[in-house]
């Protein structure tokens, strides 16, 4: 590998409407770290029951989760102005309706709720993996688009973070269903924004294309497309469910290992943020670097990093120690998740692209919510030190997985065909 001469992420902003189209998605994305807790909160409030606000947010994350690939496919078809904008209307109007029904405890039945919150996840926009498409098409350069997802992988996380602190200041002074009207806000505003730009306008749907003559055979050839595309990327989307997987096992040791040897709340979440801040520094370190290396190959050694710095993590002897080890293997995290895209892209047929992104965005969260099942488990019945090697054990099992077949070629990737130009491939 060679550290490019101009490392600055500006390059990437400075593409024709990328700021704008990006600030946008930020925004919108911002709600995810928002609604959710909100909702939690509310219901919990309302319900006088964390049985009922556990498997109420269960069936929203549930919905929101495995049903974005779906969601996904919709906008591949139809394009994102025509997806989007139905998907935001339907989610803000089911957000306020279940903000109405909660505002009186007791008033409405868990069932009512849950179906109402699993409504609401199934109708969730799909800014992330949108966005990634729409990243593939404004810099089709391979250098370039890789500086441009590990940007938007480090401000994904930073939302996520800041999402919940913004949560604790406002229910600090309004009720929990104040953060649910906040939330949707923030989507649908930044959804109008996303949409209104005219980087996404140039994104052609597929109907537009049979439209305008495509014959049945190529039709017939884009339908086993859209079939097989998680068939296509497979590996990336093991590594995802892998690193999903081994966070979701940490964030729950981690505050068995504060509560043991008496830490209060607040070492749990700087502790946790020190992971967070090794991830951010990783992937902005991972995007600076002009990789010589093909993604398909720097993917298992990202994994097995990560695997390594958590079997560490099991031999802190303390808070501080452990916090080091953390932010140590946050730095493999996003390097990890933003190979995992690159690969999906690579692999994907440009009708598929924003599916694709998706089924790795389903694998992390999918990943993430087994492992906080398999933490459960583990904290019961073990010592912290073995929880931990048992994370790095996932992730080292995830870095054999995705190590297999990394020799083959990769399919050349294409920059997505504009009015009147063909599809041109980019090394």
């Amino acid at each position: 590998m060679s550290v490019a001469r101009r490392p600055s992420y500006a390059v990437v902003l400075r593409i024709p409407h990328a700021r704008r189209t990006f600030a946008a998605a930020l925004l919108g994305r911002l709600s995810y770290g928002i609604v959710p807790l909100s909702v939690m909160l509310a219901v919990n409030r309302a319900s006088g029951s964390y049985a009922v606000a556990g498997s109420v947010m269960a069936l929203f994350g549930a919905t929101s989760v495995f049903l974005s690939p779906a969601r996904a496919a919709l906008i591949d078809r139809h394009g994102p102005r025509r997806a989007l904008v139905p998907m935001v209307t339907a989610y803000a109007a089911l957000l306020g309706l279940l903000t109405l029904l909660v505002r009186r405890p007791g008033a409405v039945s868990p069932l009512v709720l849950g179906a109402m919150t699993a409504a609401a996840g199934a109708c969730t926009p799909p800014l992330g993996p949108t966005m990634r498409a729409v990243w593939g098409r404004l810099a089709p350069d391979r250098a370039l688009l890789q500086r441009a997802y590990s940007l938007d992988g480090v401000a994904e996380e930073l939302l996520f973070v800041s999402g919940p602190l913004l949560v604790g200041v406002l229910v600090g002074f309004a009720p929990p269903m104040a953060g649910i009207v906040f939330g949707t806000a923030l989507i649908v505003a930044g959804t109008a924004g996303f949409v209104t730009s005219p980087a996404v306008g140039a994104v052609r749907p597929v109907e537009a294309d049979a439209g305008q003559g495509v014959r049945p055979r190529q039709e017939a050839g884009r339908s086993a497309a859209g079939r097989s595309v998680l068939r296509g990327i497979l590996r990336p989307v093991v590594a995802a469910a892998g690193v999903g997987l081994t966070l979701g096992v940490v964030d729950l040791v981690v505050v068995a290992f504060a509560e043991q040897r008496h830490y209060g709340d607040g070492a749990v979440a700087w502790t946790l943020a020190a992971l967070s801040a090794g991830s951010a520094v990783g992937g902005l370190v991972n995007g600076a670097v002009d990789w010589r290396i093909p993604a398909r190959v720097r993917l298992p050694p990202t994994a097995a990093g990560l695997g390594v710095a958590l079997l560490g993590a099991g031999l802190a002897p303390g808070l501080g120690t452990l916090a080091v080890a953390l932010a140590t293997a946050g730095f493999f995290v996003s390097p990890a998740l933003t190979t995992a895209y690159l690969i999906a892209d690579d692999a994907a047929a440009p009708e598929t692209r924003v599916r694709a992104g998706a089924w790795v965005n389903t694998g992390v969260n999918a990943g993430s919510t087994a492992g906080a099942a398999v933490a459960g488990l583990l904290v019961s019945g073990m010592p912290t030190a073995l929880c931990f090697a048992a994370a790095g054990a996932a992730a080292l099992l995830t870095a054999l997985a995705t190590a297999r077949g990394t020799r083959e070629p990769s399919a050349p990737r294409t920059v997505p065909e504009r009015d009147g130009e063909e599809a041109v491939p980019v090394a």
